[in-house]
């Protein structure tokens, strides 16, 4: 075998210097990196390491990809967090521009007037009764007393339901039903209730909540042909709004969803169940404690209903 010799001489195989293999080193492209620069590329081609050895000189790039990845990761987070902006700033722009195209909400306790003596109904009427008005927030509006006259969760959930195309209703507030009962003739649109949006705000900025409840008590209807609490409270009980009962006025209160599908005297059974939603949600909200709500619980409807046909007094 032809080998080389200390300085690169042909030798005999007798020759005692220990012979290096011949072998061609890959071609290095001129230029391929400045004179001190180690090539991780060329030293892992030329070098000789010992089996179960790392060379020292040459560590692989393990962070590139990592580095890479968290970049794109961080660009997502920019790209969405600026996504976001501009949706708020629209939602705020859109707002602003339909609170300047409804009308005021000066005029609220006016329109409650002409609905109420449309109605044969006092207005104002009388304080709303503490009972109604407990069990009224609390199945209707939870968030009553501390609401800027919308519920920002149930807009947003609405909202999202019209641009999915899924529908999802619910959430108005008593602020929001008093103006679909004074403005919008209680249409149910999406122009509509945008428009009961921007209404519900200007209620609360103008008028305090005692004044929203018995606006609100004033103009709604019952069933039965009984628009306002008063009428309401005798034509199904016979008694005035602050002697009802827990269960009467959990009753009510549960009306006004559906006052003619609710009305007691007529489908008792439906009656019924609306009176347990919300004496339970009464329990929920703190209002009741759990021996009080089966207490109201126990009272047979006939028992609630059997002075029906109007106040004595």
């Amino acid at each position: 075998m032809t080998v080389r010799g200390p300085a690169g001489d042909a030798g005999s195989g007798n020759d005692p210097t220990i012979p290096l293999p011949a072998r061609d080193l890959p071609v290095v492209a001129p230029g391929r990196f400045a004179p001190g620069r180690r090539d991780s590329a060329y030293i892992a081609a030329t070098a000789t390491v010992p089996a179960g050895r790392r060379y020292a000189g040459y560590e692989p790039d393990g962070g590139g990809p990592r580095r890479r990845r968290g970049s794109r990761g961080r660009r997502v987070l920019r790209r969405l967090a600026v996504t976001l902006v501009v949706v708020v700033l629209v939602c705020v722009a859109a707002f602003g521009g339909l609170m300047a195209v409804t009308p005021s909400a000066g005029n609220a306790s006016q329109l409650a007037a002409e609905q109420a003596s449309a109605h044969h109904v006092a207005y104002p009427g009388p304080p709303v009764a503490a009972r109604f008005a407990a069990a009224l927030v609390a199945t209707e509006d939870w968030r009553f007393y501390s609401e800027p006259g919308i519920d920002l969760y149930a807009v947003a959930r609405v909202g999202y339901g019209y641009v999915t195309g899924h529908g999802l209703a619910g959430g108005a507030t008593l602020y929001q039903q008093l103006a679909k009962l004074l403005y919008t003739n209680g249409r149910s649109s999406a122009p509509d209730e945008a428009e009961q949006v921007a209404l519900a705000v200007k209620l609360y900025l103008t008028y305090p909540r005692a004044k929203i409840l018995q606006m609100y008590a004033d103009v709604v209807y019952f069933g039965n042909g009984f628009y306002g609490l008063t009428a309401a409270s005798c034509g199904y009980f016979g008694v005035v709004p602050t002697a009802l009962s827990w269960p009467q006025a959990a009753m009510l209160a549960g009306m006004v969803q559906g006052p003619s599908l609710d009305d007691p005297l007529t489908h008792p059974a439906n009656a019924r169940t609306r009176e347990e939603h919300v004496i339970g949600r009464l329990v929920a909200t703190g209002k009741l404690t759990q021996a009080q709500a089966n207490a109201a619980l126990a009272v047979p409807l006939s028992s609630l209903v059997a002075n029906a046909g109007g106040c004595t007094s």
